[in-house]
């Protein structure tokens, strides 16, 4: 380690405290020869490995920054979206890879995100997960559907898309079809 101030290369360590968060070290330390005294902060690089091999180091800003897109007029603030970037590190770094693929940052990303806004989660899993049709999203609503249920039954919620009834009449339409809904008495 070379001194700051001298940029001699002979420095002792006076102390080392672990950071707060678990993933640093701090070290106090203090030049042999002009005999100043410095701080250095010791960290784990993370390093992403992208599909073509390259590699760079995680950034959380990055991640993020994805998926701030795809909560792009959701309500959702940029705390949320900040813990979100912890959690996905925090997941990252607990699976004691130094080098980590990058579709793994994308899967760690998935999990958190469902939790934290579903229209984002489907907007980001359709691009992440290359969504090729409207029946992709409609698995992915299913899948979703079935997780919140704990029975994994849910009353069918009304789409507005429903089939046609056999015999080629069209279900009636507009507001008045609704009966006792729309406040109106029937007898």
């Amino acid at each position: 380690m070379h001194c700051p101030y001298c940029r001699h290369t002979d420095t002792r360590v006076l102390d080392s405290r672990v950071a707060e968060d678990g993933t640093s070290i701090r070290r106090r330390r203090s030049c042999s020869d002009c005999e100043k005294r410095f701080t250095t902060v010791e960290a784990m690089q993370l390093t992403v490995v992208k599909r073509s091999g390259a590699t760079e180091p995680f950034s959380r800003e990055k991640a993020v920054g994805g998926v701030r897109k795809a909560c792009k007029g959701r309500p959702v603030s940029d705390d949320d979206l900040a813990r979100l970037g912890s959690q996905v590190e925090d997941t990252l770094r607990g699976s004691g890879w130094a080098e980590v693929p990058a579709n793994e940052v994308g899967l760690a990303i998935l999990g958190p995100l469902r939790e934290l806004d579903e229209v984002a989660y489907l907007r980001f899993a359709s691009v992440y997960r290359a969504f090729e049709s409207a029946d992709d999203f409609e698995t992915e609503i299913a899948v979703l559907r079935a997780e919140r249920s704990p029975t994994g039954t849910e009353p069918e919620l009304v789409s507005p898309r429903q089939p046609r009834p056999q015999g080629g009449s069209s279900p009636p339409s507009g507001p008045t079809s609704g009966g006792p809904r729309d406040g109106t008495a029937t007898t």
